[in-house]
Parts: structure tokens; C-alpha cells; sequence
């Protein structure tokens, strides 16, 4: 059974996305308690030998492993670097296990675009958001095709918000996805730069945080606990 205030633990590979997150369920999703486990070095790790090692993999699962002992009934794994972990989660515990943007690329496609931009500041985020990306087309919209594009600029990592959407919407114009329908962050911490990226592309901008919290919001709040505007 549900407890009234659920535990959701998330698991952060850099500090901005603890902040980003936290703050993001609060907003959305304020019957829950939220317990963050941060781990600083996973992204530069991953970085540094070139992607995710049998190690690394085994790291995560520990940290995983960590909260389900504690009794988290839900787990948001932040770092989209490490994604693919949870589909190892979610055979070994039998509780809601969210990779970072699941959620925000099923309401992508589920929208009505037809060409969808994915742009990030670290490398390992792009082959990452867009290998999930592409596993949700044929259950969420096997029907009707998608064009996906994506844009890179590091330039943009602990940026201001209206620098970092600056330096993110030039990557996008330069990669020839200017015409796209929606962009997706495929990082938290580019979340500060959301509404000032779609102002300057005019187009909508989804976040992964948000997203994901109003997922586990639907899964895990009792009934008739107060919703809130999303």
C-alpha cells in the first residue's frame, strides 16, 4: 500500500540536476518525499573511458540497490548517461524505475510532432537520449514517423540560462534542425534554459524533470490527494 507521502529516491550524477529535480517535484509533485543520492563523479567517469563499463554499470546498480534497501517505493535516475541501468533495475526490484526523460520523450510522442530536435551539453547524453528516444516510437506512435535531430554544444554546460539557450539554439541552427516541431533538454540541468530557448525557436521545449515528476505523481499519489497544475 502507498504510504500518504511516498519515498522517491533520485539518483544524481551532477549537483545542478539535485537541484533542478528537487525543486521540479516539489513544484508538481508535493506529496512526496523526495530522497537524493548524489554521486559526482559517475559523469565524469563515464566520460573519461569513453561511455558506460561493466564497472560503472555495477557502480549504479549499487547505488540503486542502496535505496531500494532503504524502502524507496519509486526511483528517478537523473544522469541520462546511465539510462540503459534501468532496464537491469526493473527486473531486480519491482518498484516505478524512471530513466531521466522517459517520461518527456513519451509525451513528446504522443504530441503531434513530426520532427523532434534532442540537444544537450555533454556528448554522452545525445547517443543516449536518442537510443530511448527511438525504443518508444514503435509502442507510443507506431504509425506515424518521427524525424529526430540532435545538437550538441558544450559550450552551453554552466552557462547562464539565456547564454547556455543562446549557445544551444546555435548548435540546433547549425546541425539544420531550426524547422523542428519541439526540442527536448536531454539534460536537467539545461532546464534553467528552457523557456528562454523557446522563445528564441519558437517553439515548445519539453523538460525531462517535469515530466517525470507528474509521472510518478499519477503512479504513486493517493486518491483523492490534491493535484497540482502542471
Amino acid at each position: 500500500m502507498i504510504e500518504p507521502r511516498p519515498l522517491v529516491a533520485m539518483i544524481h550524477a551532477v549537483p545542478a540536476a539535485h537541484r533542478i529535480a528537487e525543486e521540479t517535484f516539489a513544484r508538481e509533485f508535493p506529496q512526496a518525499t523526495v530522497w537524493n543520492v548524489l554521486d559526482d563523479r559517475l559523469l565524469d567517469d563515464a566520460r573519461r573511458v569513453g561511455g558506460l563499463t561493466g564497472a560503472l554499470r555495477r557502480r549504479m546498480l549499487r547505488l540503486i540497490g542502496n535505496v531500494m534497501d532503504g524502502g524507496a517505493q519509486a526511483l528517478l535516475l537523473t544522469c541520462s548517461s546511465y539510462g540503459e541501468v534501468v532496464d537491469t533495475a526493473r527486473t531486480l526490484w519491482n518498484v516505478p524505475v524512471l530513466k531521466s526523460d522517459e517520461a518527456m520523450f513519451k509525451a513528446a510522442l504522443a504530441g503531434p510532432y513530426r520532427r523532434i530536435a534532442v540537444v544537450a551539453s555533454t556528448p554522452p547524453a545525445v547517443p543516449a537520449a536518442v537510443a530511448q528516444l527511438e525504443a518508444l516510437v514503435p509502442a507510443v506512435r507506431p504509425d506515424q514517423p518521427v524525424d529526430i535531430v540532435t545538437a550538441l554544444s558544450e559550450e552551453a554546460a554552466g552557462a547562464r540560462p539565456e547564454e547556455a539557450a543562446r549557445h544551444l539554439a546555435d548548435a540546433l541552427r547549425a546541425a539544420g534542425g531550426a524547422d523542428a516541431d519541439a526540442v527536448l533538454l536531454a539534460q536537467y540541468s539545461l532546464t534553467p534554459a528552457r523557456d528562454a530557448l523557446a522563445d528564441l525557436l519558437g517553439v515548445p521545449v519539453l523538460d525531462g524533470a517535469g515530466a517525470a515528476a507528474r509521472e510518478l505523481r499519477s503512479l504513486l499519489a493517493p486518491a483523492g490527494a490534491p493535484a497540482v497544475a502542471s
